[in-house]
């Protein structure tokens, strides 16, 4: 790849990582890489269980429902 067009893309995926990061949906590869690095031989959870426990750790769901306050 040019190193324009490389420049570009690594630019592109910081903004993406941003974006998802203010809505509150972590980067997957970095729990990936840190559950390899950190936990070897423990299992890692597909992309949909990680979106999931993440959107229920967020916004308080658990069992298809609204947690609410307290």
């Amino acid at each position: 790849m040019r190193e324009p067009a490389r420049k570009l893309r690594l630019v592109c995926d910081g903004v993406v990582r941003t974006a998802r990061l203010m809505v509150g949906v972590p980067d997957y590869d970095t729990y990936v890489a840190h559950r390899r690095e950190t936990h070897p031989g423990e299992p890692v959870m597909s992309y949909q269980e990680f979106f999931r426990e993440r959107q229920a750790a967020r916004y308080g769901f658990s069992n298809g429902r609204f947690r609410g306050c307290c």
